[in-house]
């Protein structure tokens, strides 16, 4: 996706999330450069447990996996959707490099920097892989999946991305990437799985103000985007977790009587002391929910892969 076009989407989403009562932001804008690094950051803290139970299963399992992965045919392509820096893929792809298999890695992610330094850095470790980086919104992109070739395909869906959606719009991706798969292309997604609220909130409420800024900074491109005048010392992060749905929620709260003034939007727009933007949710799941996303959205499971503390979950499926 071109400058223009996002410019274009984020400004019609902006206006959307604060004329709207209450007032929320579209959290798939997180992701620049800035924002891609910050999540960087909250990914190597202590108290963020899913990159190491991710890295666990992988480093525990990747012989399983790759069994898995390669089934028959003994060839594949990897894309990765929302890449990164490609922390806990890596670990994988050394794996299966090493262990001779056939396969292609094709790491997608919107932001630039974060695809030209992940392929710089693969290529330098392992300088015999087949790699094609890829920038762009994935959404926009899976819809040539389906073309590229008759090699069997993994979507890698890691972190538990699918956590940022709601229940409609998880079944509306799913079956958007069922539509784009061939019969013998599987997904591989990561759940965060129901656990100890207390271990959920350090996660996501950290002592070091990661989170924090993850989310202010989306104020932050705003205003270098789209000639906003956002204080962000006027407004702080708070999270929420209730157990019962298993849904984290991100909020900025307004700690003034503020306008805040749109220059593309040509608008402004008025906060209360006290209230909040809703930024970003973030669903924990049980095996009941992974079951019934998966048949609900057109696939099967094929195998589950969890940790020791079965705090997360790697889940294979297949087109049913």
């Amino acid at each position: 996706m071109n400058k223009v076009s996002i410019q274009t989407e984020i400004a019609k989403d902006t206006l959307e999330g604060l004329s709207s009562q209450p007032k929320f932001m579209s959290s798939k804008y997180f992701y620049d450069d800035k924002g891609s690094k910050i999540f960087q950051d909250i990914m190597r803290m202590p108290e963020y447990y899913l990159t190491d139970c991710e890295l666990e299963i992988f480093n525990s399992q990747k012989e399983e996996i790759l069994i898995e992965f390669k089934g028959v045919e003994n060839k594949f392509e990897l894309l990765e959707l929302g890449a990164g820096d490609g922390l806990k893929t890596k670990l994988l792809v050394s794996y299966f490099l090493n262990s001779g298999a056939d396969f292609n890695y094709l790491p997608i992610d919107i932001s630039e920097e974060a695809v030209n330094n992940l392929v710089s850095d693969f290529e330098k470790e392992m300088p015999n892989l087949n790699i094609n980086g890829q920038v762009g919104d994935y959404f926009d992109l899976i819809e040539d999946f389906k073309f590229r070739s008759q090699v069997k395909k993994i979507i890698l869906f890691l972190g538990s991305n699918i956590g940022n959606f709601n229940e409609r719009m998880s079944l509306d991706f799913l079956s958007q990437l069922k539509g784009v798969l061939n019969p013998k292309d599987q997904v591989f997604i990561g759940f965060d799985l129901k656990k100890d609220p207390d271990v959920i909130m350090k996660a996501y409420n950290d002592p070091h103000g990661h989170t924090a800024a993850f989310n202010l900074n989306l104020l932050e491109r705003i205003n270098n985007e789209m000639g906003a005048n956002f204080k962000l010392q006027n407004f702080k992060h708070h999270e929420v977790y209730n157990p019962l749905t298993g849904v984290a929620k991100s909020y900025l709260i307004s700690l003034e009587d503020q306008h805040v003034h749109i220059d593309e939007l040509n608008q402004s727009f008025y906060f209360k002391k006290w209230e909040s933007i809703f930024m970003e949710r973030s669903q924990k799941y049980d095996l009941d929910m992974i079951n019934n996303l998966a048949t609900n959205s057109g696939f099967e499971i094929v195998r589950n892969f969890y940790d020791e503390r079965q705090f997360f979950v790697n889940s294979l499926w297949k087109l049913k």
